[in-house]
């Protein structure tokens, strides 16, 4: 806890404990017949912010008055009161108070003119608010985009995550100005906006890129906590931030000791997630994050060791008490470290095996391939000599394979054994496996690809947004030469060629 949070609790609990602030809310409370309204919201607020019982008679008698008088609210009035309600607790008196406000609101929204009290009343009212009342938000909000400041579009963007509400004619033009002006915005209301980008789950390449130059260009400014926080939201976005990424690869290969456990846990998290290549600077890194880990040992949770993973026998047996509602999850997981150990056989201090125990039965993915694959990669296989297509091929137990296309290697036609063969392995990957924007697999196809590769095949990928924007008749020429990638080169040859001859012959017939 900072020092600054201390002191104000310090000093909120002398006032709360002086004589006087007794006397001080028995004369507001009698004295609030006689208040105007924007001296009855501004009272409420504060006495909120100060955090005044809300169940107390004081605040219950101010909830009360507004009720009473708030149809004579005006729209500054109204504004204020919203900021009193939006964290105030579930009460009889505060939920009439907010359906009041709701319906005076909607009754208004036309003539309302001020971009922060709109906001307040889109805060207050929440999720909670009726779709067709967000629409008249979103509308109102619309009508009045021409003039948002810098300000105005943060907080916009925040007012409609707290709304749940995804506007992307809103974010478009909030996130426009942002981007328009990064370099004058603080980290906090930066990772606030980025915070509701995450929850609305918005995305928009040329943004996040920007952002994510601006954040490299302050490594040296921000502190770790806050650039682990960044890393972290955008991870959630599934966007990778490589410039920030390689920066930031530095700073802990200097002083991997200024993370906290969170930090490192964070850190190894989205570097894995994302599957971000440090190239020369790889190994250098794991052995920058490896003796942090370790010193962090006795102070992790099963579940976190299982997450870095540092699993050690003596800790398996804790996770036989796991909250049902989480068994199948910790499975998963305990089965994914069980194949790395048998496929990729790391270097490790001592042998590590993981229990039978704690692996659970294997849920084998029984989907059918998607039909428009299908179609493709038998038309594919028509003109194949030699070569064979298996279909929903399910590996070790823990991968599913589309399709399998089995072919001889060109110098080793006659061979039948294994190894003269080769073996790719089609898989059509939801298009939320890779990083936004690229191509580039992340999670849990990152890992699949890897294993895919050490077990000896050639991995070949195609999402299914990819054959539905094919045109149809060019779907089965698509799907070729993304799998037979020397097919494309042949024929590019042989239409250079045909081109050259055309030209050739046209030049003699002149």
């Amino acid at each position: 806890m900072s020092a600054w949070v201390t002191k104000e609790r310090y000093e909120l609990q002398l006032m709360f404990e002086h004589p006087g602030f007794d006397m001080l809310l028995q004369q507001a409370m009698t004295s609030v017949g006689k208040m105007g309204n924007r001296d009855v919201a501004y009272s409420l607020l504060s006495m909120v912010n100060l955090g005044v019982p809300q169940g107390s008679r004081v605040i219950q008698t101010f909830l009360r008055n507004c009720q009473e008088n708030l149809n004579d609210f005006d729209e500054k009035s109204l504004s204020i009161l919203a900021s009193s309600l939006r964290n105030m607790e579930h009460s009889n008196n505060t939920d009439a108070l907010k359906d009041g406000v709701r319906m005076v609101v909607e009754a208004r929204l036309p003539g309302i003119k001020n971009v922060m009290a709109l906001q307040n009343m889109m805060r207050m009212l929440g999720e909670d608010a009726p779709i067709g009342l967000k629409q008249k938000f979103e509308a109102k909000a619309l009508s009045m985009s021409n003039h948002f400041s810098l300000l105005d579009s943060q907080h916009m963007i925040t007012a409609i995550a707290r709304m749940n509400f995804y506007s992307k004619p809103l974010l478009d033009i909030c996130s426009k100005i942002i981007q328009e002006n990064i370099n004058r915005i603080p980290f906090n209301p930066l990772f606030e906006a980025m915070q509701s980008y995450r929850q609305l789950q918005y995305r928009d390449l040329e943004l996040l890129t920007d952002i994510s130059e601006h954040a490299a260009s302050k490594i040296d400014i921000w502190n770790k906590k806050q650039v682990v926080l960044f890393l972290s939201v955008l991870e959630r976005l599934a966007f990778c931030p490589a410039a920030v990424m390689e920066a930031f690869a530095g700073k802990v290969i200097e002083n991997p000791k200024a993370l906290t456990l969170k930090d490192l846990l964070c850190v190894v998290k989205v570097y894995s997630t994302l599957n971000y290549d440090l190239q020369h600077r790889r190994q250098q890194f794991l052995d920058s994050l490896i003796p942090a880990l370790v010193s962090y040992l006795p102070k992790m949770s099963c579940f976190e060791l299982l997450k870095a993973p540092l699993l050690q026998s003596s800790t398996l047996e804790k996770f036989k008490s796991t909250d049902p509602n989480y068994l199948a999850n910790q499975e998963r997981m305990f089965q994914t470290v069980n194949l790395c150990l048998n496929l990729e056989h790391p270097v490790l201090p001592q042998p590590l095996t993981v229990p039978p125990t704690v692996l659970g039965v294997p849920v084998l993915d029984s989907r059918a391939v998607i039909p428009e694959l299908s179609q493709c990669l038998q038309s594919v296989m028509e003109d194949q000599a030699n070569t064979t297509l298996q279909e929903r091929v399910s590996l070790l137990g823990f991968y599913f394979i589309d399709g399998v296309i089995t072919k001889p290697l060109p110098s080793e036609t006659d061979s039948g054994s294994a190894e003269s063969r080769q073996r790719i392995a089609v898989i059509c990957p939801a298009d939320s496996s890779f990083c936004f924007g690229t191509s580039h697999p992340r999670g849990t196809l990152a890992l699949k690809m890897r294993h895919l590769k050490t077990l000896g095949y050639d991995p070949v990928w195609v999402t299914e947004q990819e054959l539905q924007s094919t045109p149809e008749e060019k779907r089965t020429d698509f799907l070729r030469d993304r799998i037979f990638p020397e097919h494309r080169s042949q024929a590019e040859v042989e239409k250079l060629n045909l081109n050259t001859n055309q030209e050739s012959q046209t030049v003699q017939s002149s």
